[in-house]
């Protein structure tokens, strides 16, 4: 072996300079003990004399450990050539900048080194320029142990493997399989073909060769059953007979494919090359106990799971998720049952969340059945189905809110309609006016609440225009500057040339004005909010948080306070209804999740971003809107004039008799007739009557039975002349589900005052 190893100081110890500063030492240690010698027994003489028996001790003591760990690097040298002396590929092993300290027999006979040499040196007769290669590879080697990288040359295919070897220095294998019978021997005694279209076996390396016993034409004659199972366990036919066999598959360019395939066997002795191909399986594979104890591992397997090479953990002490005891799920696996299914659990000591999809296999041995579990890392689908959950979460709490909202707001449109008509009868100066006057208020109070469920549901009823944000901030900043108060500063900074967009104003206020209330309630001691607009183009979709915003132009809004943040655990639920880090009676909850209601209503999104102890931002993107805004309608000359007396007959339907009740009553008192109907069906049977003279149909639009446009369709065929008025606890975005709005239809949404209903009527009846 002495051929095959160069002397070098960096893997064997020694070297010219070391044993120059060890002679340089001893002559200072012999010069201080003749010093001694001839001062004789006195002070500076037994100074000199503990000072050159402290060099010679240093000398010693540092020599004998010098030497241990020569020995130990030496032995470790050796059996690494021991092993690596035989390899068919070149084999090197390099010191940690790249100094050759060992070739094997065939790099001795491919590059025939006469001196130590950089691998660099070596690769020159390989490829041209390789000092980047070596540099980018041995990089990588030193973060995740191994590196590979596959070359093509005018000659061939080079395949260049890089392992970190402890406790420095690298093993360098280079394997030129474009080359003639080089490439027979590829790999490391891992069986490997190369397979084309039709499963036609274009290629067999030796070691798949001895096998199979032959030369194989078709993938069938190895693997009588296919489809094969990548990353799990196959049926292969070997001169010995069946073998069980791990399998891996690799696509390639042009339908072509390499299938490596691991053979499991019986005997308990594993050589070293069996745990080197094991341990370098592409794929992360355990053998397990039936009780779950890990027996065995690879690289992989233990990157993912987060233990070492040498842990005695069971799979229950790794993972967690399933839903019932591990246990269970691996006893019934070496059973035999449940093995065609895989879980998905939860790494347990990893760094972050991260889940592994698990499948089982068993394999028969001596003493029964052990498991064998191939993993899959799916942190990032768990990540997507976590998304999708979430957006579903989302959408029947959307749902639930706006029922909810419709079903508040006939309630409110009967609290407020009858305080209305109490009110008529009662003057300013009667005691119980003030009474009645509160019951009003607190009711649109109530109404502004379930206005912004409906927000949150994106059910609000929208009246969208072109809007320049300049235009609309400085509207609002009297109102914001009172919000936040004396203690907060309140600064605005727009784009120079903002662009449009298209949103109901009073929605867009009602955003502002949330995310500067919370602010603000996250500084009491005071500070600066600061809303900034700026211009944003995305040439390409862009990934924020889960959310992928497509390419487009927006409008780029964002509010930043300096308050006290939130934590990251509960960044994520900001936008979730009724969710408040509020005192009880300090906030209900709706605010954040109206303004992501009402943005999304818009076309729009809306991002937050927060650090504990610094502040938060929250981040709207509008569409852009190229359209200039409309010119503001121009003041009313005098106010209105009161409501006269109504003439004409209604037809009222609506399903809820007290909204019904307080409609009938409100329209009479004005003059109106009026015909009332509890469904859409007792509508159109009081319809048949031809003599009955109807000039406006007043009806809500959801109902049983009958919705309110299907019967309106069917009425207006005989008699086309009647007006038609919708009112709804919906929003008005809900007639657009029942084919289309009708021509000359006004809506009113719920709830209405007396004044609105009133006025409503009298402009379908002139």
């Amino acid at each position: 072996m002495t051929q095959s190893v160069f002397t070098s100081d960096r893997l064997t110890g020694g070297g010219t300079r070391r044993r120059g500063l060890w002679l340089v030492l001893v002559a200072l240690a012999l010069l201080c003990l003749l010093g001694a010698w001839r001062l004789g027994p006195s002070v500076p003489g037994l100074a000199l004399v503990a000072v050159g028996a402290t060099i010679l001790s240093v000398f010693v003591l540092t020599g004998l450990w010098q030497v241990i760990r020569a020995r130990q690097r030496s032995g470790l040298l050796a059996r690494m050539a021991g092993f690596l002396e035989h390899d068919v590929a070149a084999s090197l092993v390099v010191d940690d900048v790249g100094r050759v300290a060992y070739l094997n027999r065939t790099a001795r006979a491919r590059f025939h080194p006469h001196a130590p040499v950089m691998v660099a040196d070596i690769l020159q007769d390989v490829f041209a320029n390789p000092s980047s290669v070596v540099a980018r590879l041995q990089a990588r080697a030193r973060e995740a142990d191994n590196a590979s990288e596959d070359i093509v040359t005018r000659k061939g295919h080079v395949r260049l493997s890089v392992h970190r070897l402890d406790p420095e220095g690298f093993l360098w294998r280079i394997e030129e399989i474009g080359l003639g019978p080089a490439r027979a021997h590829s790999g490391s005694g891992l069986p490997m073909l190369t397979v084309g279209r039709g499963n036609t076996i274009l290629f067999m390396n030796d070691a798949a060769r001895d096998f199979a016993g032959e030369r194989a034409r078709s993938l069938v004659n190895v693997f009588p059953e296919l489809p094969l199972k990548n990353g799990g366990f196959n049926l292969a036919l070997s001169v010995d007979g069946p073998r069980n066999c791990l399998v891996h598959e690799a696509e390639h360019s042009a339908g072509r494919r390499e299938v490596y395939f691991l053979p499991m066997t019986q005997e308990e002795q594993v050589v070293e090359a069996a745990n080197a191909a094991f341990d370098a399986l592409p794929v992360a594979v355990l053998r397990l106990g039936r009780d779950g104890q890990i027996l065995r591992s690879n690289r992989l397997a233990r990157r993912l799971l987060s233990i070492g090479e040498e842990a005695t953990a069971t799979l229950p002490q790794l993972v967690e998720g399933l839903g019932r005891p591990i246990a269970d799920w691996l006893a019934e696996a070496a059973e035999g049952r449940g093995v065609k299914t895989s879980e998905f659990l939860r790494v347990k000591e990893a760094e972050g969340e991260v889940f592994v999809q698990i499948s089982l296999n068993r394999v028969e041995e001596a003493d029964g059945y052990a498991l064998i579990a191939v993993l899959h890392d799916a942190t990032e689908m768990m990540n997507l189905e976590e998304q999708f959950v979430q957006s579903q979460k989302m959408q029947a709490i959307g749902e639930l809110a706006g029922g909810i909202a419709h079903d508040f707001n006939n309630l409110l449109t009967a609290i407020s309609g009858y305080c209305d008509l109490l009110l008529l009868r009662h003057e300013d100066s009667d005691p119980d006016y003030a009474d009645l006057v509160q019951i009003s208020q607190n009711a649109n109070r109530a109404a502004a609440l379930v206005g912004q469920l409906l927000a949150f549901s994106r059910k609000q009823t929208r009246r969208p225009e072109a809007i320049d944000i300049r235009d609309a901030l400085a509207d609002l900043a009297h109102l914001l500057n009172r919000l936040v108060g004396e203690k907060i500063e309140l600064a605005v900074e727009h784009d120079p040339d903002p662009w449009n967009i298209r949103v109901d104003k009073r929605q867009l206020e009602q955003v502002l004005m949330n995310l500067v209330v919370n602010a603000r309630d996250a500084m009491p001691e005071g500070g600066e909010i600061r809303i900034e607009t700026s211009n944003r183009s995305l040439t390409e979709p862009k990934l924020c948080g889960r959310v992928e915003v497509p390419a487009a132009d927006y409008l780029k809004v964002t509010v930043t306070d300096h308050g006290c943040g939130i934590p990251p655990e509960r960044l994520q639920k900001v936008f979730d209804p009724f969710f408040t880090t509020k005192r009880a009676g300090e906030g209900t909850g709706l605010g954040l999740s109206t303004v992501y209601g009402i943005v999304k209503q818009n076309g729009g999104y809306v991002f937050a971003t927060s650090e504990v102890g610094e502040g938060s931002t929250f981040t709207l993107l509008f569409p852009v809107c190229h359209a200039a805004p409309a010119e503001a309608p121009a003041p009313e000359a005098a106010a209105r004039l009161p409501v006269p007396a109504g003439d004409g007959v209604i037809l009222l339907v609506e399903d809820e008799a007290p909204v019904r009740a307080f409609a009938a009553r409100a329209l009479r008192l004005r003059g109106f007739t009026v015909i009332e109907a509890g469904s859409a069906e007792e509508a159109l049977e009081l319809l048949q009557d031809a003599e009955l003279p109807v000039h406006l149909f007043v009806t809500d639009v959801i109902m049983p039975g009958l919705n309110g446009p299907t019967w309106v369709r069917e009425a207006l065929k005989t008699r086309p002349e009647a007006r038609v008025v919708f009112v709804s606890g919906y929003a008005e975005d809900a007639l657009d589900d029942h084919k289309g709005a009708i021509a000359g239809s006004v809506y009113l949404p719920k709830p209405f005052s007396l004044n609105e209903l009133i006025d409503t009527v009298q402009m379908q009846l002139q």
